[in-house]
């Protein structure tokens, strides 16, 4: 299958990510810096080191049906006390996976992209995740360029706890094409996807052992 000429199908989920990721860094970027009365709190907050964690698999759901889109995440972070917004150290791996059935004679469609964490934040049941893109698979290659640039995507999860708290949710930011600011550190949009199936472990900022 030649890579320069996709189905349409193919690149539908992408192009709807590419926006949300490039919202997502305008977003950032029009943040304003922190104001000093801020400073000051979270330099006379607790100095004890936290630990926030995120792991699990889940399928998202679309809104076309037949097609399958999972992330897995295994995502750690410290935090120098309860007054850091961000952390000080981040790391582990998170994956995207998108698979669309084969139709009309076209041969199925996978696309997946592991991301080395380079933020994990956490705050009651949310979390945001980002990472560099370091590897690709499937066989569009419809993200061969992002490789190259290491491109960063974002992921946002709420994590349901209890039958009142509703489904857990995933938002996804997509690459940002060559010549567009990189998405921030840190950074997704709002989960507004449920998972359908799978789920998420969530620990923010527990005391360090």
């Amino acid at each position: 299958m030649s890579r320069s000429r996709l189905p349409n199908r193919a690149i539908t989920f992408l192009a709807a990510t590419a926006v949300v990721a490039t919202t997502a860094g305008i977003a950032a970027a029009s943040t304003a810096p922190a104001s000093e009365p801020e400073k000051t709190a979270r330099a006379s907050a607790s100095s004890g080191t936290l630990i926030s964690s995120l792991k699990g698999w889940g399928r998202m759901d679309y809104p076309d049906a037949g097609q399958d889109i999972q992330v897995t995440v295994d995502a750690h972070a410290t935090f120098e006390g309860v007054g850091w917004t961000r952390p000080d150290k981040a790391w582990g791996t998170f994956r995207i996976y998108h698979r669309m059935p084969a139709a009309n004679g076209e041969p199925e469609l996978v696309n997946w992209g592991d991301f080395k964490v380079d933020c994990l934040t956490s705050g009651g049941p949310t979390a945001t995740v980002t990472g560099r893109l370091v590897r690709t698979g499937g066989n569009v290659g419809a993200w061969d360029d992002y490789l190259k640039r290491h491109v960063r995507m974002g992921i946002s999860f709420y994590v349901a706890e209890g039958k009142d708290s509703g489904p857990s949710r995933i938002g996804l930011s997509g690459g940002t094409e060559d010549g567009e600011p990189l998405l921030s550190k840190c950074m997704a949009p709002a989960a507004d996807a449920k998972v359908i199936k799978g789920g998420y472990d969530l620990t923010d900022r527990a005391p360090a052992r």
